[in-house]
């Protein structure tokens, strides 16, 4: 997927289970890297895209993901946009989809205590190997080495949208100009695919994303804007 991604499975369950589980969820995750990159010219989403895949051709999770980035469209008044690069790149849902998929299988395998990053996409449920709840922290915006807040909790989605790594990549698809005005956006909830899909349109929104993810409901949120100020929901999980 391009990124880097970890797993932390804190059950106490015999070394080959544990080492089957991992291999379940990387092997699932090499899977979604194959059918929706948008860099291989054989994924689905390629082949979908030059027209040599019909819909009704397509997998049940290629479908699944473009009904979910429509309803994400219009819930977000078209700022998530599958579609605003030009070509068709459903990336923004997609990380935090497959991740929280991974993990809704190791909740199911019986693996309740885990941890897995998805190149800052977050999904943690349980506690941690020392019995605490897990800590997130969000990467600082300016200095890669230091992290601007920590959240901890044990059933966090936290999903986190920037610009600080790839820079502007991110679009107002209205203006079709990259976005202004906000450095970081991360979003904190139950599904970590919404959660990723909202801090992308809040990031393409600029400021004004800041009163539309006041006004999201279950959401949590925190943002860096531009000229470094730090906003984010009263109830945040954080700590020190």
């Amino acid at each position: 997927m391009g990124t880097a991604i970890s797993l932390d499975i804190a059950d106490d369950l015999p070394a080959a289970e544990l080492t089957a589980l991992a291999d379940e969820v990387f092997g699932w995750l090499r899977q979604v890297d194959a059918r929706f990159s948008t860099y291989r010219p054989d994924s689905e989403v390629c082949r979908f895209e030059r027209g040599e895949l019909l819909l009704s051709e397509a997998s049940a999770d290629l479908r699944r993901v473009l009904e979910r980035c429509a309803d994400l469209w219009a819930a977000t008044d078209g700022f998530f946009d599958a579609y605003a690069t030009g070509g068709l790149d459903p990336s923004g849902y997609v990380k935090g989809w497959a991740a929280q998929v991974a993990s809704d299988r190791l909740l199911a395998a019986g693996a309740a205590n885990h941890c897995l990053n998805a190149g800052g996409d977050v999904r943690v449920r349980g506690r941690s190997s020392t019995g605490a709840p897990w800590r997130v922290g969000v990467r600082h915006p300016w200095d890669p080495s230091a992290t601007c807040l920590v959240l901890a909790g044990t059933d966090l989605a936290v999903a986190t949208s920037g610009v600080y790594e790839r820079g502007p990549h991110i679009r107002d698809p209205r203006r079709g100009e990259p976005a202004r005005g906000l450095r970081s956006v991360t979003v904190v909830g139950r599904d970590l695919g919404l959660a990723d899909a909202y801090a992308t349109a809040a990031l393409a929104m600029g400021v004004a994303g800041i009163g539309w993810l006041d006004r999201l409901p279950v959401y949590r949120h925190a943002v860096i804007t531009d000229d470094a100020r730090c906003l984010h929901s009263t109830d945040l999980p954080l700590v020190p």
